[in-house]
């Protein structure tokens, strides 16, 4: 018997943040995760008002901490009626990212679900964000949502580099996502290409160089979606070359895709609390939800 996921979908209670709590139901109720609804009251604003209220803060910081667990359990009991089932509910104090990762750890989470806020020039105060900061803090997979979920995810863009953390990804989407149509992207540069054109190989020697690229390229996403278990009519494959962080946002507009899958870092990436430059990238400039793993 296959243990169920465990999803941790951690809310500010804001009216933005309803939409990655909706999608965190409604991915529990597809798939049978077992789902806790988080909340977490920054202690700074706790000892902002203590220093401001002195003996009188004790009352204020229950009343608000009564409050939060009540906007809490509302929206479990309302979103939990509207989609068939029941989630856990968990209030903690402390800074925000932090209290989230330690309570991750404490469940032994597989998913991290919160809001990707930020539209327009805002979208750009990303890596100042609750989310941003978990992504440093926490190896754990994490759905970033934007859109408001209508329906279980119709198409995934899953970019991979062959490494063991593509499988791995794949995997992850499948169990979330079952039913989902999975359109898996490679994106190459061929070594060398600009010192071959430099130096005065033709146009069409290095045009059949990228095909060999292409044509070995398509055999490794066969290679892949096999040991991931895909059958042929479940994926779509595309080797494309050129800029990675190009073709990932194309791809997401031309496949119509509502959700994208990314890596939190390149294969050359040492440091994991940096996140690849092409992550970052798909980050700020994607429409929809993207899901990155470690």
């Amino acid at each position: 018997m296959t243990t169920p996921l465990r999803i941790l979908a951690s809310t500010d209670l804001s009216a933005p943040s309803r939409h990655a709590m909706d999608r965190a139901f409604r991915l529990a109720a597809e798939t049978g995760a077992q789902l806790t609804l988080m909340h977490a009251v920054q202690q700074s604003a706790i000892e902002a008002l203590q220093k401001l209220l002195g003996q009188d803060a004790a009352e204020v910081v229950e009343r608000i901490r009564t409050q939060a667990h009540e906007a809490l359990s509302q929206l479990a009991a309302d979103l939990g009626q509207a989609c068939g089932i029941s989630a856990a509910i968990h209030l903690a104090a402390g800074n925000v990212p932090h209290a989230i990762v330690e309570y991750a750890d404490t469940i032994d989470a597989d998913l991290l679900v919160v809001g990707a806020q930020g539209e327009g020039f805002l979208r750009h105060l990303l890596l100042g964000t609750t989310a941003s900061r978990l992504l440093r803090l926490t190896r754990r997979p994490i759905l970033l949502v934007r859109q408001a979920p209508h329906e279980s995810y119709r198409r995934i863009l899953v970019p991979v580099d062959f490494s063991p953390a593509s499988v791995a990804a794949l995997r992850l989407v499948r169990a979330l996502a079952p039913q989902a149509h999975i359109v898996l992207l490679h994106a190459f540069e061929a070594p060398f290409e600009g010192k071959l054109a430099y130096a005065g190989v033709s146009k069409e020697v290095i045009s059949h160089y990228r095909s060999s690229m292409r044509l070995e390229a398509l055999q490794q996403l066969r290679s892949l979606t096999a040991t991931a278990g895909l059958a042929p009519e479940e994926a779509t494959l595309l080797a494309l070359h050129g800029d990675a962080s190009q073709h990932i946002l194309e791809q997401e507009q031309e496949q119509d895709c509502d959700l994208i899958v990314m890596g939190k870092h390149g294969a050359d990436m040492i440091e994991d609390f940096l996140l690849g430059s092409i992550t970052k990238h798909v980050l700020l400039s994607s429409q929809g939800d993207v899901l990155v793993t470690a």
